[in-house]
């Protein structure tokens, strides 16, 4: 039997694994994107924490008017739990699929919130939010761990 990450066979099972595909491939770039959505959330986050003057408006014309120390700390806490579940969905547990699911939607909704504040910044993670929820709720049985 193969050493392939999408090839083993879940505990209990009788049967052999399934035989591999490509798409499992597709679900390893979705946990490569979420650690790195992680990263860069946790690093926007820090910048709404330290150099507020970075942003385009104040926090007054944002979608929801908080002050960006609230937002700092948003951002950091959903890009520390990006990076958890990536780490997860490399790992291969379901928990960890579901939790990247949700994830990516809450940034998606976050990053079009602030959106007026860094418009490049957030098109480019909205982007990426939408990879990760197209990869892993369309190919996310493809990897599993024992």
């Amino acid at each position: 039997m193969s050493n392939s990450y999408a090839s083993e066979r879940p505990a209990g099972a009788d049967s052999p694994a399934p035989p591999a595909t490509g798409w499992a491939g597709v679900v390893v770039f979705a946990g490569i994107m979420l650690l790195s959505l992680g990263v860069f959330q946790a690093s926007e986050g820090v910048v709404a924490l330290v150099h507020q003057e970075a942003f385009l408006v104040g926090s007054d014309g944002l979608l929801v008017e908080l002050d960006y120390a609230a937002w700092g700390w948003i951002h950091l806490l959903l890009g520390l739990l990006a990076m958890a579940a990536g780490t997860g969905v490399l790992l291969g547990w379901l928990w960890a699929r579901i939790v990247g699911v949700i994830i990516a939607f809450l940034g998606a909704l976050l990053h079009f919130v602030f959106l007026a504040a860094s418009p490049v910044w957030c098109t480019i993670l909205l982007g990426m939010d939408v990879l990760i929820i197209v990869a892993l709720c369309a190919h996310g049985r493809e990897v599993r761990r024992v």
